[in-house]
């Protein structure tokens, strides 16, 4: 093997960080490579073997009792979340350092390189200065890297890990150790009666919710909106704002209101049938009339945003288009079928996605007004209008069945990155943009 300079550079920043650019007299950085060289070291041997073994172990000693010569005493054993958590850590900086190694080594082989072809090697200084001239890009951009590699990488994969787990009550550290149980909580959740009854009928109802909640506050707020810039209707500008009322309400504040208004004994709603002489309704404590009610109330916060949206896309489509259409014969139902819709869904299925993903998880609605009941008694700590991140709240924080609650997280994340990836791609206006490109 031929070992030229850039061969033997680059081998030297591999057996040691910092050795290839102390070999290409570059002793400012070689030193301080050497000196992180030495301090990743030094860190390693402090405890990275330690940690990334209770990441894999998740413990060996847990909490007992100890005989201490006529008294028994009890022991603090091993906390198996800390050690998960811990051993993360670890792996997200052997990453950095893993990538910062890497570098050491294409800096030294790039600057032999350079001595090789006869020309000045960079200093120290004038590495400085290129962090602040042609790589400051890279440098902003490397702080929100890392702070979104520890804020926001490692809970994910925290909460992915928590899937293969046994780490639900009564096994809760630091009491008992958690186990690592490979696939067995998805196939207990398909498999097990009462897991698979309650996942297929929250999922059920999750999927009709969306679409529902979707296309009725979407097209809802269409019609208001068209009907509102017809030319020949009076005081736009009133029609407008009180239509918008419900939105400019905080929706805790309408959601808490609509509960007292549909309450089944005292809610004024039910108490004013009573006196026309008609049965109040069961609005939340029958399965199928709560999940019309809080379909219905959903219009009515989510209804005024659509129209709000719609009336600013409408503005923007020429007059010209509606009078040739006009002059063509076309009828008010072709000119909105033909001109209104494709433009104003064009313009908007970007939007209409965020709010398919977002009814997707809307938390609030459903929390709010019925706390996911009324209960059914096959299901598993979910209730009749429960959906699926409803649910994975009360399995988290009423139940603390943390892994199940993974295993539904997951789930989550999958079908709604799915489900918005698709449909974007297919979106004309996602198209579209790929042909201009």
């Amino acid at each position: 093997m031929n070992w030229n300079r850039s061969t033997k550079a680059a081998a030297l920043s591999a057996l040691w960080m910092g050795a290839g650019q102390l070999y290409n007299r570059q002793y400012m950085k070689g030193l301080t490579l050497t000196a992180v060289g030495a301090a990743a070291v030094s860190w390693g041997a402090a405890g990275l073997i330690r940690r990334l073994h209770g990441l894999i172990t998740l413990g060996t000693a847990p909490r007992q009792m100890v005989k201490t010569g006529n008294q028994f005493r009890m022991t603090d054993g091993d906390h198996s979340i800390f050690l998960m958590i811990d051993g993360l850590i670890a792996l997200m900086i052997l990453l950095l350092l893993a990538g910062l190694y890497v570098f050491s080594i294409r800096d030294a082989k790039r600057q032999a390189c350079r001595t090789e072809r006869g020309e000045r090697l960079e200093t120290f200084r004038e590495s400085l200065l290129a962090l602040g001239g042609r790589h400051f890009p890279y440098l902003i951009l490397a702080l929100p890297l890392i702070a979104a590699l520890f804020l926001s990488v490692l809970p994910l994969l925290f909460s992915i890990l928590l899937a293969f787990t046994d780490f639900a009550a009564p096994n809760l550290p630091p009491a008992k150790l958690v186990n690592w149980v490979g696939l067995q909580n998805f196939t207990n959740l398909i498999s097990l009666r009462s897991w698979s009854r309650t996942f297929f009928g929250v999922f059920g109802w999750t999927v009709i919710w969306t679409l529902l909640s979707t296309v009725t506050t979407y097209f809802g707020g269409m019609v208001l909106a068209v009907l509102i810039h017809q030319p020949d209707v009076k005081f736009k500008a009133l029609w407008r704002t009180l239509l918008v009322i419900p939105f400019a309400l905080p929706n805790l504040v309408s959601l808490l209101i609509f509960r007292n208004l549909l309450n089944n004994q005292f809610g004024p709603v039910n108490q004013t049938l009573r006196l026309l002489g008609l049965e109040g309704l069961p609005w939340l404590t029958d399965p199928f009339w709560a999940k019309v009610t809080v379909l219905a109330v959903n219009m009515w916060i989510g209804v005024p945003l659509s129209m709000i949206l719609i009336s600013g896309v409408l503005t923007t489509i020429p007059r010209d288009l509606y009078e040739a259409a006009t002059v063509d014969g076309a009828s008010a139902w072709q000119r909105f079928s033909g001109i209104t819709l494709p433009l104003v869904l064009f313009t908007t299925a970007p939007i209409l996605i965020m709010q398919f993903a977002g009814n997707f998880n809307n938390f609030n609605v459903i929390f709010l007004l019925t706390e996911g009941n009324p209960a059914i008694s096959d299901y598993q700590y979910a209730g009749g209008t429960d959906l699926l991140v409803t649910w994975l709240y009360k399995l988290t924080l009423n139940n603390r069945q943390y892994n199940m609650a993974a295993v539904i997280g997951i789930l989550i994340f999958i079908i709604v990155a799915s489900l918005s990836i698709i449909n974007y791609r297919r979106s004309r206006s996602y198209r579209e943009e790929e042909m201009s490109a």
